[in-house]
């Protein structure tokens, strides 16, 4: 498979685990944040995310002939599109480039970085060729 394919494959990855961050994204926010404080919700919210994103990605390279780069390929392309889309719902909800980057200087968007580190990698875990 090419590069093109992984990079759709890398977009679907995404999507998936954007669509269901911004769901618990929300009940965190509103309803965990409050109770107990941003850095015990990032913390239950974490293992959740990445048992999904474990699934998902397996699902998605179950049977594509991924070589290590297309995988790393698959895994960069949605890492970045998190990101990215990530800096935009900060930005949309009325934070500066400065002050979401400030944020990482506190503890819970730094394990929230962490786990989107550990997503960015599952496509080179899942994957092996066949």
């Amino acid at each position: 498979m090419g590069m093109r394919h992984a990079s759709r494959l890398g977009l679907a990855y995404f999507a998936a685990i954007f669509g269901l961050g911004f769901l618990l994204g929300t009940v965190r926010t509103l309803l965990l944040e409050p109770r107990i404080g941003a850095l015990p919700a990032v913390a239950l919210e974490l293992p959740v995310m990445l048992g999904a994103a474990w699934v998902i990605c397996g699902r998605l390279v179950r049977g594509h002939d991924l070589t290590t780069g297309a995988r790393a390929v698959m895994g960069g392309t949605a890492f970045a599109f998190l990101m990215l889309a990530e800096l935009a719902l900060a930005l949309a909800f009325g934070q500066t480039l400065i002050q979401y980057l400030q944020s990482y200087a506190t503890p819970a968007p730094q394990l929230g970085l962490a786990g989107q580190i550990v997503f960015g990698l599952l496509p080179l875990l899942r994957g092996r060729r066949a």
